[in-house]
């Protein structure tokens, strides 16, 4: 599971509704899964569990696993708090998963009655090769910042097995959310020892509006923390673009470009659409990155870390349209959890930016995989696509059955929410042509959230004045995984959303039934306040029952 969107950073709770174990306390658990997977900012919401010691007493994975690693990495490097991560072998993981009882120590993992031993032993791989750079700042040459950065980069490398380190020309900061005082404690203790970002930096979605938070009524203890947060990674150089989507800024990545980014979505539309190379880096390391200007030479940076190893075969229905595109993303991740896939049967398609948008967002809500390839779409499904004998088929009956699943609620609509990731020009577009100025239904409220560049675009050419004439608001700088009342909105219990990435990890985080739409759906709804379930057309005809 995603720790973000999945676990209560406060408590250590499994929030996630759709995960088997919704409700149990993680705190002083030996916790075991495969892999995490979701969004990068776990590794936050596992710093901030350990500095509550609300942490799971040992993590234990089925292999290599990066984002609660290095959150415990950082634990242990900065604060000086110890969560043991262990790595199995997928057998070792399978016999173990079955024991009813284990007894783990430094030296091994012992089930009852001593049926089963797993020796253990150091992790840590020690033939990563520094350049004189590298080590110039490993031994603190360029200030304690960066040679703190360095400690934790080496570390991670060497966990990873990466052989070396790589030269990026940008990164982006996904940990400038506020999931908790971890995320600012550590940004303030880097500014403290003189960090500076040497690449050109761009800063995540954050948690607040950062001009209007107070205006908006959010409460100074959650508005303060959150803004001082944003504050703290601008002064350390970093560009206050306060976006999730980092690749509709102007010059993106271009092919085969070495970057350093963190956000789920931001990571596998890079990898997956511009041909970018960038692994999916976990909170604080992407900081780590930005300030030293080097990542680790593995995952997606390597071409063997790029090749699809499943094939995900979709039987595209005639006529499917946009929302095809989420729903096809949260799926193809279901069925490839832990494996790069090649996506065929979509090679007739002539997918928008947005809806490759949406494919990629919603499947790094479901899969640890940094990119995907689309046969036929994407630039790299040729050369490091493959043909994978390993197929799984995504048949009509299992989109029908996808579409039930994330669609299901109450008709009665009270939020309609567009822009996870952030809204671009085109979409907010569509949406004020759509609503053709008429008034959003009693009691309904509609938020598109986007990024500052977006919402001045929207502004300039009459978008905005349109939107707000229905009664759309447009909120900048946050997007809906990080979004909190009153800015979403008291009253609201059940959210329609057009996002396959918000409709998973919504509920989660809102509290609220939130509902995958179409967005002829979102349109309906916010004229009438109502949206009963269904499949869309390209799917059936037929209503869902209410």
């Amino acid at each position: 599971m995603s720790f973000w969107g999945g676990v209560d950073p406060s408590t250590g709770v499994i929030i996630d509704v759709h995960h088997p174990s919704h409700g149990v306390a993680l705190a002083g658990a030996v916790v075991m899964m495969p892999t995490s997977r979701g969004s990068c900012s776990g590794s936050g919401v596992l710093l901030e569990l350990a500095l509550s010691g609300q942490n799971p007493a040992a993590l234990i994975f089925a292999g290599p696993e990066d984002t609660l690693t290095l959150g415990a990495i950082v634990a242990s490097e900065m604060f000086g708090r110890r969560i043991p991560v262990i790595r199995l072998s997928e057998d070792a993981f399978g016999a173990l998963s079955s024991a009813k009882e284990a007894t783990i120590t430094p030296e091994g993992i012992r089930t009852e009655g001593g049926h089963l031993s797993i020796p253990l032993s150091a992790g840590a791989h020690e033939n990563l090769k520094l350049s004189s750079a590298d080590r110039h700042m490993l031994d603190g040459y360029e200030g304690i910042a960066a040679q703190q950065a360095m400690r934790i980069l080496c570390a991670m490398a060497r966990q990873q097995g990466a052989s070396e380190l790589v030269d990026v020309t940008r990164a982006h900061v996904d940990g400038c959310i506020y999931a908790g005082p971890a995320n600012l404690v550590f940004a303030e203790k880097m500014e403290e020892l003189g960090a500076r970002v040497r690449v050109p930096t761009t800063m995540n979605a954050i948690s607040v509006d950062h001009a209007n938070w107070r205006r908006q009524g959010v409460a100074p203890a959650f508005g303060e923390p959150a803004a001082r947060l944003a504050d703290a990674y601008v002064r350390m150089g970093c560009r206050a673009s306060f976006t999730c989507a980092p690749y509709a800024l102007p010059e993106p990545p271009g092919f085969g470009e070495m970057i350093g980014w963190s956000e789920s979505n931001a990571v596998i539309f890079a990898n997956s659409v511009l041909g970018a190379r960038t692994a999916k880096h976990p909170d604080f390391l992407d900081f780590c990155i930005a300030v030293t200007g080097r990542a680790p030479r593995a995952g997606a940076f390597l071409d063997e870390g790029r090749r699809a190893r499943r094939t995900i075969r979709v039987a595209l229905p005639d006529g499917a349209g946009s929302a095809a595109w989420p729903l096809i993303g949260y799926l193809t991740g279901l069925a490839s959890p832990d494996r790069l896939p090649l996506i065929r049967g979509l090679e007739a398609t002539k997918p928008t930016q947005d809806e490759l948008k949406a494919l990629c967002a919603a499947f790094g809500t479901t899969s640890a995989a940094a990119m995907l390839h689309v046969a036929g779409v994407t630039p790299e499904a040729d050369s490091l696509g493959g043909s994978p004998a390993d197929e799984i088929a995504i048949t009509r009956d299992d989109l029908a059955a996808g579409w039930r699943k994330l669609n299901a609620g109450p008709s009665q609509i009270d939020l309609v929410a567009i822009g996870s990731p952030h809204a671009s020009l085109d979409e907010c577009r569509i949406v004020a042509e759509r609503l053709g100025g008429r008034p959003l239904a009693k009691g309904l409220a509609a938020i598109i959230t986007t990024a500052r560049d977006i919402a001045a675009a929207a502004q300039a050419d009459g978008t905005a004045a349109k939107l707000q004439q229905s009664g759309v608001a447009i909120v900048c700088d946050l997007c809906w995984c990080s979004i909190t009342r009153p800015v979403f909105p008291e009253t609201a219990r059940v959210v329609l959303t057009d996002s396959g990435k918000y409709a998973h990890y919504g509920p989660g985080l809102s509290g609220c039934t939130v509902r995958l739409g179409t967005l002829e759906d979102c349109i309906e709804a916010a004229l009438t306040g109502s949206a009963s379930p269904r499949l869309p057309d390209w799917l059936s005809e037929a209503p869902l029952p209410a």
